[in-house]
């Protein structure tokens, strides 16, 4: 591995639907919907960028083609700002061409979490000994667990993972973490995984972010994976043969917030904490919510 980096290559899922947000979704992809004026793609691959990434590795569906549009320069439109004078809106629109490298890959069909990094495989190359996975729907803030992950995996090898607290009526949304506490602050061993239990019987209320640092190995488990119930193949399932074999798995603690940006709720509480963060359009919007809000009071 690069003495300097952790990880080269990040892999983003993004072959779904999007049917929870239908209709808007029949003709723009999921993960272009904007938080304020960037879509939740770019803020994810800026992300991957930040924790040291060079390529991203976009997995995705027939007609989802503007995903990747969105990483590619507009040279025209680029030329058309700076004429008018535009020059800050045309930096903003060359952002997301610079962060990283771009490639895709198709995944036929949507089989599951752990069949779309499959088909990230064929992509790596042997500098790719760890893989980053982003899932695009889980906005995790402040920034930089990635980060804090791969400090991690330098200390003890193996495979990270990000965990958070969940209320246990929401657990069957998520993997489920079995934990075993660690000598490390919001550092813990994961002992096992369970994938979207009953919440009366999950083994904990750790649940699993979309953040994963996956160690190389993983894709040897992952081919033999077969399909569960949902007829999904799950990521967790890999994991959990990894596990078994003595692999160590890790998993950072995010204490944190975190928003499922996947739907349409959850994109406007997002919206809003971005609104209220910004700091050109924040106080303005800020003083307009307490007068919304004193209205209803």
């Amino acid at each position: 591995m690069s003495p300097t980096r952790d990880f080269h290559t990040a892999v983003v899922p993004a072959a779904g639907l999007g049917t929870r947000f239908l209709p808007a979704t029949k003709s723009v992809p999921k993960e272009l919907l904007p938080l304020l004026d960037t879509p939740g793609i770019e803020l994810v691959a800026a992300e991957a960028a930040d924790a040291g990434a060079e390529r991203l590795i976009i997995v995705t569906a027939p007609g989802k083609d503007a995903i990747a549009r969105h990483f590619r320069r507009d040279h025209e439109l680029e030329r058309r700002l700076d004429a008018r004078g535009k020059s800050e809106m045309s930096a903003l629109v060359q952002r997301a061409s610079a962060l990283l490298r771009i490639e895709t890959t198709p995944q036929p069909e949507p089989l599951g979490l752990g069949h779309a990094v499959a088909c990230a495989e064929p992509h790596l190359t042997g500098r790719d000994e760890a893989v980053a996975v982003l899932l695009p729907d889980d906005l995790v803030l402040p920034t930089g667990v990635l980060s804090r992950m791969a400090a991690v995996r330098r200390r003890h090898g193996g495979t990270v993972l990000c965990a958070f607290t969940a209320p246990r009526q929401d657990l069957s949304a998520y993997g489920v973490f079995d934990l075993a506490g660690t000598d490390e602050p919001g550092v813990m061993r994961v002992r096992a995984m369970v994938e979207k239990p009953d919440p009366r019987q999950a083994p904990s209320t750790f649940a699993c972010a979309g953040r994963y640092l996956l160690d190389r190995a993983v894709f040897e488990p992952l081919r033999h994976v077969r399909a569960g119930p949902r007829g999904e193949i799950d990521l967790t399932d890999a994991i959990c043969t990894l596990i078994d074999r003595g692999h160590p798995v890790h998993a950072v603690v995010h204490t944190g917030r975190r928003h499922d940006i996947g739907n349409p709720m959850g994109m406007l509480r997002a919206s809003v904490e971005y609104a209220l963060e910004d700091r050109s359009r924040g106080p303005a919007f800020r003083a307009w919510l307490r007068t919304r809000l004193s209205d209803d009071a």
